[in-house]
């Protein structure tokens, strides 16, 4: 007996509404039909569609769009995972970030975003050991939305990255899960030490805007970092730690401060310093 194969493209409600998004968008602004037929409506799935942006974005004189977009359509097609992750982040960025009004604005205009996928890609090549072209992939990221990620860093689902300015994160920091930063996050080393050096950032921890978090020490989940601050020492679990250096100041205030990305002391449950 024969097995029918369906050519019926599965139910996808997450890319359902991102194509409706989209064709509401070039209603309301027929100047941007061009971008949006291209990003969105011309692909019959999110995985297309990132696959499609990442090579737009990339693409240089270096290398072609055409040759970035098959090393995008491997990576997804091979890691599902990948596209697990893409999914969460953007429901992130969805939930947290009050610009963020549609599913459809992060695949668009969000840098974030973007360059968190083009990260995805970079990490994927990194582990396959195509080094060369993660590193590759690590530049054009730098230059493009000036977000330097270093392919071998270990980064969680559900990753939201404000603003998205001058975010450095070094080869061996580990990022959890459902974790918030802002603009101007350094996750670095101390000097030149070798081997692991770098953070390891637990679940669900929000990092203020400017905060710089150096050397391999651990951040307990569901912390808080205030913006300007300094971390040099380890931050226990459910904790909030500001200034330069970093001291707790309080409790985090809620069970999950990168969701709430809440980052006042008072009203908190912060009882800072007299």
């Amino acid at each position: 007996m024969v097995e029918a194969h369906s050519n019926v493209t599965p139910l996808d409600p997450v890319w359902d509404r991102i194509t409706q998004e989209a064709h509401d968008a070039v209603r309301a602004e027929p100047l941007m039909g061009g971008l949006v037929h291209a990003c969105v409506l011309h692909h019959k799935s999110i995985d297309r569609a990132l696959s499609y942006r990442f090579a737009a974005k990339l693409a240089s004189n270096e290398m072609s769009m055409v040759v970035l977009r098959e090393i995008a359509d491997e990576a997804y097609k091979t890691d599902p995972s990948l596209i697990e992750a893409a999914r969460a982040d953007l429901v992130a960025v969805y939930d947290r970030d009050p610009a963020c009004h549609r599913l459809l604005q992060p695949i668009l205009y969000f840098k974030g975003y973007q360059a968190m996928q083009s990260y995805r890609i970079g990490h994927w090549l990194w582990k396959q050991g195509r080094h060369d072209l993660a590193y590759f992939v690590q530049m054009r990221v730098s230059e493009i939305f000036g977000i330097d990620i270093h392919p071998a860093a270990r980064i969680g689902q559900g990753i939201m990255i404000d603003h998205a300015h001058s975010i450095v994160i070094g080869e061996t920091a580990v990022v959890g899960d459902n974790v918030s930063m802002l603009h101007s996050v350094t996750l670095g080393g101390t000097g030149k030490e070798e081997e692991d050096r770098h953070p390891k950032i637990g679940n669900g921890v929000l990092i203020g805007a400017g905060a710089k978090v150096l050397g391999n020490i651990d951040v307990g989940q569901c912390s808080r970092i205030a913006a300007g601050s300094v971390v040099l020492e380890p931050v226990p679990p459910c904790k909030t730690v500001a200034g330069v250096p970093a001291k707790i100041v309080g409790e985090a205030g809620c069970d999950q401060p990168s969701l709430r990305m809440d980052q006042l002391f008072a009203g908190g449950g912060d009882t800072g310093p007299n």
